[in-house]
């Protein structure tokens, strides 16, 4: 993990359930209106910290910045995981919906743009107050639809994450992924969520503590990113996605390893420090102007 660079701040903010959540805040000394403030939703089960070195970049290119952790991980973990309450759904109707009211008190009237990766581009979705954002970047986004990883691996992935880890999560009452190494130790109800084996996500277990059709109220420009060697994020992963965005403009990027003369990228390395120079331009000029670079890599689909 990288650590934490300044000038970040930490922060607290209270979901509407009452639950208090903790991220870290970039933030520039003269307000401004017309400064994009991002906000940046994790992948599953990884601490916000590992977008540290990223938010400090969009910092300093002009953009004021949040990270947080979902309840459950890292900033806002609780106690014990045993018993803890927290699934998908709260993830994106709970602590995303209490990131854009933070926004709305404490950086009024700035355009609120969001950086989604994994799960976190589907969590934008989930919120009720969704359609205040003005744009949308997401990495690798999906949730977790078994037959749409990447045929090479996909019985691989499908012993660990759809059988290993809910049989582990059932005997320990809560996924200990830290102690095997695999991501941060998980609540039950997200393990339950990710492990569902439909391919709709209204259908997952916490789908029915959604008030309406999920990702309806979209209405933000949408980059997705896809890799072509990230297992998850494959072109099936990634259009069923934004399938659900019917009320959005979107747009598909897909980079190969290739298009920037390297070996590999895969699920994470997106916001590995070695691609400042390479693939974070296309993340802070879609953010702030809603554009690509010119030349940039990658074949775009609208």
């Amino acid at each position: 993990m990288s650590s934490l660079t300044q000038p970040a701040t930490t922060f607290r903010q209270a979901a509407a359930d009452g639950y208090s959540l903790g991220g870290f805040c970039w933030r520039h000394a003269q307000p401004d209106s017309q400064r994009p403030l991002v906000i940046i939703n994790a992948a599953t089960s990884v601490r916000c910290r590992y977008y540290s070195r990223f938010a400090n970049y969009l910092f300093a290119h002009g953009c004021d910045v949040l990270t947080y952790d979902y309840r459950g991980i890292g900033e806002s973990r609780p106690h014990a995981l045993r018993g803890f309450q927290a699934s998908w759904s709260d993830w994106g109707r709970l602590d995303f919906e209490a990131m854009l009211a933070h926004a709305a008190t404490q950086f009024p009237g700035q355009p609120v743009s969001v950086v989604g990766h994994s799960f976190g581009g589907c969590a934008v979705g989930l919120a009720p107050s969704a359609g205040q954002v003005r744009r949308v970047l997401m990495v690798g986004a999906q949730f977790a639809y078994w037959r749409d990883y990447a045929p090479e691996q996909r019985w691989r992935l499908l012993g660990k994450w759809h059988v290993a880890m809910p049989l582990l999560t059932r005997l320990f009452g809560y996924f200990p992924g830290k102690r095997l190494g695999w991501m941060e130790d998980t609540p039950t109800g997200v393990v339950k969520d990710w492990t569902a084996r439909t391919d709709r996500y209204e259908h997952r277990p916490s789908g029915r503590y959604l008030p309406e059709m999920p990702f309806a109220q979209v209405r933000a420009a949408t980059l997705a990113i896809s890799l072509t060697d990230d297992p998850f994020g494959t072109v099936a992963a990634t259009e069923r996605l934004l399938s659900y965005l019917q009320g959005a403009e979107r747009w598909h990027l897909r980079i190969a390893p290739v298009d920037i003369s390297v070996e590999q990228i895969g699920h994470f390395a997106f916001f590995h420090d070695r691609f400042r120079a390479i693939l974070w331009p296309i993340a802070l000029q879609w953010v702030k102007c809603g554009s690509l670079p010119a030349n940039g890599p990658g074949q775009l689909i609208r």
